[in-house]
């Protein structure tokens, strides 16, 4: 059963920018290489597997994320049951890729917090712990980027102009939303 504790206690908002932890969200690392694994994915959770770098692809019920030309990030688009961390998606993905030798699945659920971020002013806070140039990615819809914020690595998806999922290795994730609050107090 999971033991699921909120790594972040509190919603912040400020003007032009809200922050919270969306939890517990059902997060799947998947790799494989052959058309195959792409094919059998597909069939088993009704959602293609972005194939172009650093894009996004989205269904009802599962979001993936494209972090390599062998590797994907599923996170479930709703609100996990706090009383089980047995997922259809993962016990699907486990009998059609894994036991078939087409690739590898890893439940993350635990090791990445979500952190969305709403507002006119994401970028701006980007931008103060950030080397990456977010001119190109806040106009496209869906766009994906593994980088740096605020000496942390990573992954930030782009839902929507004023909407973006940010994921952070649990350890690092009080830190880092402690950052943002101190950075978003200033803009």
């Amino acid at each position: 059963m999971l033991n699921y504790s909120n790594a972040i206690k509190a919603e912040k908002s400020y003007s032009g920018l809200q922050l919270r932890e969306i939890k517990p969200i059902m997060k799947l690392i998947v790799r494989g290489k052959k058309r195959e694994f792409l094919s059998a994915v597909g069939k088993s959770l009704n959602l293609l597997l972005p194939t172009e770098a650093n894009t996004s692809t989205k269904s009802d019920k599962l979001t993936a994320l494209w972090l390599s030309p062998d590797e994907w990030m599923i996170f479930s688009n709703e609100v996990s049951d706090l009383d089980s961390n047995d997922y259809h998606s993962e016990s699907l993905l486990n009998k059609n890729i894994c036991k078939t030798n087409l690739g590898a699945v890893t439940d993350v659920t635990d090791q990445f917090v979500l952190i969305n971020l709403k507002g006119d002013k994401i970028y701006e806070l980007f931008e103060n712990g950030s080397p990456f140039n977010f001119n190109d990615f806040r106009k496209k819809k869906g766009s994906v980027t593994q980088t740096i914020l605020a000496k942390i690595d990573v992954i930030i998806q782009n839902e929507s102009q004023n909407d973006v999922n940010l994921f952070v290795r649990r350890s690092f994730s009080q830190h880092l939303f402690s950052w943002m609050n101190d950075s978003a107090s200033r803009l």
